[in-house]
């Protein structure tokens, strides 16, 4: 298609298609200008949507055939609504035929009990009329229904009635707005911002897990008076090494990656043999020293001895009562965690080979046979997921039972790894031939492509969203907490067409009232709070829309500014989660002498002078400074520390509802988790916990440390 001369020459039947699909043809950058999409880029999303655009034919073919689509089907592919709140559902019938329409009500999913009886919900035509459409030849007409106010949260079926045939679609009846726990509601809460692999201890594998975050809540709500802890995501990464680093490109976004799981805490490890005891031992023995090494997390090392480890205490005999919690965790979790490990099955048995053609999606005959031969690795990946589920709800269970308000906060990433296990079991659900990342910005100035395949939004509508709700259900499992990585991924998502730069994509948008709802939904079962990383570019509407939803947005300090300085503390918004900083920058003391210009400069990661943007990093700490004093949180000539520690008091005076403290402020750390922009060049996610020097701190000495407790003191009332 030759639209590639100037974008000012984009067609206008592109355009025109390119809107029916939700694909935005402009977008406004950082700096507030507008950029129009190229037609390439254009072309190459609407394909990856499934939807031919490579020649002005193929244009005007699917531009014919979006502009009736929804008069082709009875009912919508998923009816999402608010609970209270009057809604109707459009239905297509020859025209002039009757139509019945009623609801099946799930009890099971309205009550979370155990599946019931299905109360049947007729529901009324409005007077609406509509004029009939001719498509493909067949009259059509259009009836409206009023969907029931007082319908129960949940997911439900609408059916279709019409000309001797019957019709059923998905209904999910969504909360208004998720509650929230009181003293969030009313007041403020703070926790620590923790990323667990760098927290470790004297009894853990040299990476922090599962025990040593029930640990770090117990202690922090004890020594520090602290309502939640919230931690990286805890996704699964590869069964085999290497295993990628970054928790925000996980295999699979459902499932947790089982090198978090503290061995010796499984029960059956206390009943092994003297033989298998040994065993464990010996494959601990080479890692427990890597607790105090002060170099870059081994990841492939922990995982060698901790899989070693769990494959002898899988073979342990397990009580009548366990076994049946296991047998039962698997027949809930279903489908997906059968597919998921033997995914995680086939990936060990293939060894770093191509996985061939055959064996691309989960159903194939090859699979099924793979599945049938490696039953009993497939087994031990699911008991892997059962035991990590285990101890990931004895850490919330001991904050909770420490006095926490909330407990542990979990993590969600964005996105999964294109070549994952979640790829591979939602392939059908997924958009191939691009990948999602985000535009430039003022912090990286090149724009950031994150290799991860997005969701395709109508192939995820026309499956009922239950590959999402799935992964949500699984998620929430046992969380006080959710923070939604990227929640603006939820209204539209940066696509960039594969081998393209990020500067060259452009937002696909999404259901944004379905899948926040959705959301909204499982975190209402589950009893969750939830917050949304709204950072970077957005519509100013964004965020309303979210607080009104019971949705906490991110506050980070650095960026909330007014006027060329901080934002007033009176000024910040109510729902959202307040902190200094973010994992992607330098902590506060290593931000505040400027090394996160220093390490872009070294990784080349600047496309200003070195000079002016340093000029600008010392002049921004020169402003927050000034306005610290003006408060009188400082005075003259005030140490690092004393910034740090009044930069955190700064914000216990705003009304965010939730205070996050980075532990690596809490410690004095200088180094950052990520660099963004960067993969091999820097060692992201690897970076052990320690002091201003870089020596570690153990769990076990982490709330002695004196800075710790000095912040602590400031974030008290006193203080």
């Amino acid at each position: 298609m030759s639209h590639e001369t100037t974008p000012d020459e984009v067609p206008a039947e592109l355009l025109e298609l390119a809107h029916a699909h939700g694909v935005r043809t402009e977008f406004y950058g950082f700096g507030g200008g507008a950029h129009q999409v190229r037609a390439s880029t254009l072309v190459a999303v609407l394909e990856a949507l499934g939807v031919p655009a490579t020649s002005p034919r193929q244009v005007q073919m699917s531009l014919a055939l979006v502009r009736d689509d929804e008069w082709r089907h009875a009912l919508p592919p998923t009816v999402v609504v608010r609970q209270g709140v009057d809604a109707t559902v459009p239905v297509h019938v020859t025209d002039g035929t009757p139509v019945e329409v009623w609801a099946e009500i799930d009890g099971a999913e309205a009550t979370a009990q155990p599946r019931g009886r299905r109360e049947r919900r007729d529901l009324a035509q409005v007077e609406l009329y509509v004029e009939p459409r001719t498509v493909d030849g067949r009259r059509i007409g259009r009836a409206t229904f009023a969907v029931p106010a007082d319908l129960p949260l949940g997911w439900h079926t609408l059916h279709a009635s019409t000309e001797g045939n019957e019709i059923k679609t998905t209904l999910v009846v969504t909360p208004q707005r998720l509650t929230l726990p009181p003293a969030v509601e009313h007041g403020q809460v703070w926790g620590l911002l923790v990323q667990l692999y760098s927290v470790r201890s004297r009894t853990s594998w040299g990476l922090g897990d599962l025990a040593d975050l029930a640990d770090i809540a117990w202690l922090a709500a004890h020594r520090a008076g602290a309502d939640f802890v919230a931690v990286n995501p805890l996704a699964a990464a590869e069964p085999t090494v290497p295993m990628t680093p970054s928790p925000y490109l996980p295999t699979s976004r459902r499932f947790l990656n089982p090198i978090y799981v503290r061995v010796e805490d499984i029960p059956e490890t206390a009943y092994l043999s003297a033989a298998d005891r040994s065993l464990v031992e010996w494959a601990a023995d080479p890692v427990r020293d890597l607790s105090t090494d002060p170099g870059p997390i081994d990841r492939d090392a922990v995982w060698g001895a901790k899989k070693a480890a769990l494959e002898v205490v899988f073979t342990a005999p397990r009580r009548a009562a366990r076994q049946a919690a296991f047998e039962a965790f698997v027949d809930e979790q279903g489908k997906g965690l059968r597919d998921f490990a033997t995914w995680c099955a086939i990936t060990e048995h293939l060894d770093g080979k191509d996985w061939p053609r055959e064996l691309s999606t989960p159903d194939t005959p090859a699979v099924n046979a793979l599945r049938e031969q490696l039953a009993e690795r497939v087994d031990f990946h699911a008991w892997l997921q059962w035991v990590a589920d285990e101890q990931k709800a004895d850490a919330q269970r001991i904050a909770r039972e420490a006095g926490m308000q909330i407990g542990i906060m979990h993590d969600l990433a964005v996105g999964v790894h294109p070549e994952g296990a979640d790829a591979w079991a939602n392939g059908a659900y997924l958009a191939r031939g691009v990948e999602v990342g985000a535009p430039p910005d003022m912090y990286n100035q090149q724009g950031q492509n994150w290799s991860q395949p997005p969701w395709n939004p109508r192939a995820l509508e026309k499956a009922g969203y239950r590959p999402y709700r799935d992964m949500l259900r699984t998620v929430l499992r046992s969380t006080g907490a959710l923070r939604a990585d990227h929640i603006l991924g939820l209204f539209r998502l940066w696509w960039i067409p594969g081998g393209s730069k990020a500067s060259a994509g452009t937002y696909v948008t999404y259901d944004h009232e379905a899948l926040v709802g959705i959301l909204c939904l499982e975190a209402h079962r589950a009893g969750a709070v939830v917050i949304g990383e709204d950072l970077g570019v957005f519509e100013p509407w964004v965020r309303d829309y979210l607080a009104d939803r019971g949705i906490l947005g991110t506050s980070v300090m650095w960026f909330e500014q007014e006027n060329g300085g901080p934002l007033p503390p009176e000024k910040y918004r109510h729902l959202t989660m307040a902190s200094v900083g973010t994992h992607d920058m330098p902590p506060t003391a290593g931000y505040l002498a400027g090394e996160q210009v220093d390490l872009r400069e070294r990784l080349g990661l600047l496309t200003e002078p070195v000079s002016v943007v340093r000029a600008r990093a010392r002049a921004e700490r020169d402003v927050f400074v000034r306005a610290l004093a003006d408060r009188g949180l400082v005075g003259e000539d005030p140490s690092e520390r004393e910034i740090v520690e009044a930069m955190h008091r700064y914000l216990r005076q705003t009304p965010a509802a939730l205070l996050g403290v980075q532990l690596v402020d809490a410690v004095g750390e200088r180094r950052t988790q990520n660099q963004p922009g960067t993969d091999q060049e820097y060692p992201n996610w690897k970076v052990p916990l320690g002091d201003a020097s870089g020596t570690p701190i153990l769990l076990e000495d982490l709330f002695e440390s004196q800075r710790l407790r000095s912040l602590i003191a400031a974030l008290t009332p006193e203080g």
